[in-house]
């Protein structure tokens, strides 16, 4: 039996229900391109909001991160990742959800005690040293020598800037054959982060003042890929089972040994899993020059060229054969990825062939550059044009450059690439940085006007049209839909008036909790059916609307403005795009 399954029946055996991993692509926060972390589909219920699956909850939830992809190829890094979760909300807290964690370590992986250390948040002039957690571990056996109290950096969370915050506990394990110190060192690498227990005990306001919660949770998180290496006893995550088969399949077409060849294979195996979950989603993302079809595409190219570089025949199925090794691993756990199996291969096909071109035309570009320079120096300016144009990565214009007697200005290059970097993460700050910073008044509006949008296309298009995906923030809203043509100008402005009749009639918005199926046989939308539990939100509004939606929404239409259209434009194939504004 593997850790997923290991996880979730020792916590279904504590009480725990399981809940569905949430779509890698966030349903309704805009603050993330994708889900980041296992809490992240949690936070309207560690705010409070009632779960339907109850007070004890545990899964395994598909994460991508994205913001350090520069580091793919060393031996930790990963953009697509498990994270292992169980959850108290206003149940348990910090002694049993210890308790849970040293069991399932000692008793059901057979971890041996003395491979165990801890830390613990010490404490602030707002909010005491956490001794309860200390306390809880020194009883269960972990003696204080090995338990570490860290400050606010290391032992605390917080989304945002305020909200429910805590200090959490996170639990190490010595991966190294070296005699094990008697002391813990948190800054002795040797021991690695396997499990953070948060505890949500208090609430920070705007102006910084802490109150304690009166209901208080747990959140807990366990990366499936680092806890299954250092089981495995590899100190490389790529030697890990997790991986064996991918890298086999790419050692088997490259004719080539992960010996020698690890960064290159990193990077196929890890690129080519993550976009493949990107693909199978069911918000239909293809790759694209915007969000999350940006990153699709930097995944597939960064794939394309390391393959490149392994002396793979680009134009043979490589990637196909790789896909369906991953495909035939993960489809047990996440249907889609069965489901949609031929429009991963279709994805991963169409962007190969395009970037192919896109190769063919950077050779020209580089023929043309050379044949062009009044000396043998390639300057840091046409190295960057060559990378940021055509793909090409500096290791390539250097090996090109080379087998004609041409040095390039690598230095500057990496000047200027790092530039680049620091540019690219200041524009996508917001998107990365999660949490609840997102949820005032105006995104509350947005989000009910998309309801509305969604109706008015289903009456001007046709009913077949469904909501693909949207993004929210306080200044406008993004609405992708199902339509295999341009909107005509009439037909925009029959759906801006409808939404706009709708919000002056005054319509109340109401919310009933009732059992899926029956949710679905009353005739409610819903984009990722999947996704729901048993029992779900039915969001109404009057005769014009009626979704299954995780909320928040206003109470009455009058309260969102004048709805107004300002672009309509297409997202990818089959998906159109509109954006519009609230005045």
């Amino acid at each position: 039996m593997n850790l997923k399954d290991l996880y979730i029946n020792y916590f279904i055996s504590k009480g725990h229900k399981q809940i569905p991993s949430a779509p890698v692509v966030p349903e309704n926060d805009p603050s993330v391109l994708f889900n980041t972390a296992g809490m992240q589909p949690l936070i309207p219920y560690l705010m409070g909001k009632p779960h339907p699956y109850g007070t004890r909850l545990c899964d395994y939830q598909k994460c991508i991160r994205t913001n350090d992809l520069e580091s793919i190829g060393d031996k930790t890094h990963h953009t697509f990742f498990e994270m292992l979760g169980n959850w108290s909300l206003g149940d348990y807290f910090k002694e049993e959800s210890i308790g849970f964690s040293f069991e399932f370590l000692t008793k059901v992986l057979n971890i041996p005690i003395n491979k165990l250390a801890v830390t613990v948040f010490m404490g602030d002039e707002d909010i005491p040293r956490d001794d309860v957690s200390a306390n809880a571990w020194m009883k269960l056996g972990i003696p204080k020598e090995r338990i570490a109290f860290l400050g606010k950096e290391d032992n605390f969370w917080i989304a945002g800037e305020s909200g429910p915050c805590g200090g959490d506990t996170e639990i190490f394990y010595f991966r190294s054959n070296d005699e094990i110190p008697e002391k813990f060192d948190p800054t002795d690498d040797r021991w690695v982060e396997i499990w953070n227990n948060v505890f949500m005990e208090f609430f920070k306001d705007t102006d910084g003042k802490v109150t304690v919660l009166p209901k208080k949770n747990v959140d807990t998180g366990m990366g499936l890929e680092r806890v299954v290496a250092v089981l495995e006893g590899v100190d490389d995550n790529y030697k890990a089972s997790i991986w064996s088969n991918i890298i086999k399949t790419i050692e088997e077409i490259s004719n080539k040994k992960y010996l020698g060849n690890e960064k290159s294979m990193r990077i196929i195996a890890d690129h080519i899993r993550t976009a493949v979950f990107i693909s199978a989603d069911k918000s239909g993302i293809k790759p694209s020059n915007t969000d999350q079809g940006y990153i699709l595409r930097r995944l597939i190219r960064r794939a394309i060229r390391h393959a490149k570089k392994l002396d793979i025949d680009i134009s043979s199925d490589w990637e196909e054969l790789i896909a369906l090794a991953i495909i035939s691993q993960y489809e047990e756990y996440y249907e889609e990825i069965k489901e949609n199996k031929d429009i991963v291969l279709e994805v991963l096909r169409n962007e190969k062939n395009k970037f192919n071109r896109t190769l063919e035309k950077g050779l020209k570009e580089f023929e043309k550059i050379i044949s062009n320079l009044d000396n043998n120096k390639l300057n840091k300016d046409l190295a960057f044009k060559l990378y940021d144009t055509y793909g090409f990565p500096i290791e390539l214009t250097v090996e090109l450059a080379s087998e004609k007697g041409i040095i390039v200005d690598t230095e500057g290059f990496k000047e200027k690439f790092k530039a680049h970097q620091e540019l690219s993460r200041a524009g996508s700050t917001g998107k990365f940085k999660g949490g609840l910073a997102t949820n005032g008044d105006m995104e509350v509006k947005y989000h009910t006007t998309t309801h509305l949008l969604n109706a008015a296309l289903k009456q001007v298009i046709n009913k077949d049209v469904h909501q693909k995906g949207s993004n929210i923030t306080s200044e406008r809203m993004r609405f992708d839909f199902s339509c295999d043509h341009k909107l005509s100008e009439e037909e925009i402005r029959k759906a801006e008036e409808l939404v706009n009749i709708w919000i002056k009639e005054e319509i109340p918005v109401t919310m009933t909790e009732m059992n899926k199926e029956e949710a679905i046989a009353s005739g409610a939308e819903c984009m990722f059916i999947e996704k729901y539990p048993d029992i779900v939100s039915v969001y109404t509004i009057g005769n014009v609307s009626k979704e299954l939606c995780g909320g928040p929404h206003v109470s009455n239409t009058k309260e969102l403005g004048t709805f107004k259209i300002v672009k309509e434009e297409a997202s990818s194939a089959g998906v159109r795009r509109i954006k519009a504004v609230l005045n």
